[in-house]
């Protein structure tokens, strides 16, 4: 439940960054629409279901895609949707009031509103997914008791964060980067900017940064900060916390895999220098921060959640 609204949440950052991105985007034409929204749907790993369903890539065909699509298992729609089942099968176990949020933004986004205000305004409409998500973790902090299915929330909240951090930062480096644009042009700056904003970093990164935004400062920031709660170091180690929780296994030791596994990422990371991490290549070393989120979410389904089928039947597709 806590993952699908951190997905419908983490797209809905994805496609509002990329949106202000291409505001002042010189790209024009077919080919600069899918230089523009081809990363999208790559950093999501959708290419092939939208191929399917669509013969255009631009602004109009990625956003309802990853926004409305019934067909698309990943959309927001679709992930709130999953979110509300899930929620509605455990509903004795959880508050009323995290019902009321789960419920009244599934209603809404299925409602004439929610169309016309994505057709009046994309980014408002993004912006508000965004603190529906936001309400509905404050309102399971408040009203739910701080016990194992909190952890597995936790759980669930940090591992999808974790993933999503390093597809919005890989987006921008691997992909939006070779396009010719000056290293620390105007340019290119307003798009890293764009990215920690995309991460609500913005801020919290002025107080750290306070000269010239750049690549490495930005990436250090939102990999390795150890108490910014959308930096994947914090994630993972909120995810191998809450596993220990569960499991009642002091820290730093292991008796699940899944533990054994988020140990060594959070060391790893806990003891890595940004100056590492471009040595192997930024885009190498999020491809196998990702793999390995994978491996935690495989490891913890297969020690807790191997006999329960996946709400409506959909599966995860990433970590």
């Amino acid at each position: 439940m806590a993952r699908y609204i951190e997905r419908a949440e983490n797209n809905s950052r994805i496609l509002d960054v990329n949106l202000q991105v291409t505001l002042d985007d010189e790209n024009t034409g077919v080919d600069g629409d899918k230089i523009d929204w081809e990363p999208i749907l790559a950093s999501l790993e959708d290419q092939k279901l939208f191929n399917s369903l669509y013969e255009v890539t631009n602004a109009d065909t990625v956003c309802e895609f990853v926004t409305f699509a019934k067909e698309n298992p990943n959309s927001i729609r679709s992930s709130v949707a999953a979110a509300r089942e899930n929620a509605r099968t455990v509903r004795e176990y959880i508050s009323s009031e995290m019902w009321e949020r789960i419920n009244g933004l599934y209603l809404w986004l299925n409602s004439p509103a929610a169309r016309q205000m994505f057709a009046s305004s994309a980014i408002d409409f993004f912006r508000h997914v965004v603190d529906c998500s936001h309400q509905f973790h404050g309102t399971t902090a408040a009203t739910l008791t701080h016990g194992e299915g909190w952890h597995f929330l936790q759980i669930g909240k940090y591992l999808e964060r974790a993933d999503s951090t390093s597809r919005i930062l890989d987006l921008k480096y691997h992909i939006l980067l070779p396009r010719g644009e000056e290293v620390g042009g105007n340019v290119d700056t307003i798009q890293w900017q764009a990215v920690l904003k995309s991460c609500s970093a913005f801020e919290a990164y002025r107080k750290i940064h306070t000269g010239q935004v750049t690549p490495w400062s930005v990436a250090e920031f939102i990999l390795l900060h150890d108490s910014f709660p959308r930096s994947i170091r914090f994630c993972v180690e909120g995810v191998d916390a809450a596993l220990h929780r569960i499991s009642g296994c002091e820290r730093g030791h292991f008796c699940t895999d899944a533990e054994r596994l988020s140990g060594r990422l959070c060391s790893d990371l806990n003891f890595t220098r940004i100056a590492d991490v471009f040595k192997i290549g930024l885009h190498e070393y999020l491809d196998g921060i990702q793999l390995r989120l994978i491996e935690i979410s495989s490891a913890m389904h297969s020690k807790y959640c191997e006999w329960m089928e996946p709400a409506g039947g959909q599966e995860q597709q990433q970590a």
